[in-house]
């Protein structure tokens, strides 16, 4: 808990104080994942997804406790963030309000999105599929993505085009 406080501190200017930053629903949203996950990696049955549930009434965050989120992840404004079962978040990744990390349909295995290190999600971007969003990239706000994104890239809008490389 001490490097999420540590983490706000870093990336968010309107951080004022730590009772302040006590009350940011991505810490606490994050807080419960981490338990949760831990809990569906060791396959205790129904816990988990109970855990993620009251995260999910408590933040309005919606984290599956599948996912898999690397260090230093930061949730600014967190509000109506969804995070699918397979979902791989890699180190020092941002995420901005309303952005889904979603499957396309019905399929089986590995259908969620693989964000890669040091990436920006912008606020209610959508991002789909079992697709890999490369290192350093930044995805706009609202954009739509559903093909991979290379890294150091900035992608924007519906359907999300590479805007630079």
């Amino acid at each position: 808990m001490f490097n999420s406080l540590k983490v706000i501190f870093e990336k968010d200017p309107a951080a004022a104080n730590i009772f302040e930053v006590l009350m940011y629903q991505g810490l606490w949203a994050m807080f419960f994942h981490r338990i949760a996950h831990f809990l569906y990696v060791i396959k205790i049955p129904i816990l988990p997804r109970l855990i993620s549930q009251i995260s999910r009434l408590l933040t309005l965050i919606e984290i599956h406790p599948g996912a898999s989120i690397g260090r230093r992840f930061f949730i600014d404004h967190g509000c109506g963030i969804v995070i699918g079962e397979t979902t791989v978040i890699g180190d020092d990744v941002t995420i901005y309000q309303g952005v889904t990390l979603g499957g396309t349909g019905k399929e089986k295995g590995k259908r969620h999105p693989t964000v890669g290190n040091n990436v920006i999600l912008g606020a209610n971007a959508i991002i789909l599929g079992n697709i890999t969003i490369g290192v350093n990239a930044r995805i706009g706000a609202g954009s739509v993505v559903t093909k991979p994104v290379p890294d150091n890239a900035t992608v924007i809008g519906n359907p999300a085009q590479i805007l630079t490389k």
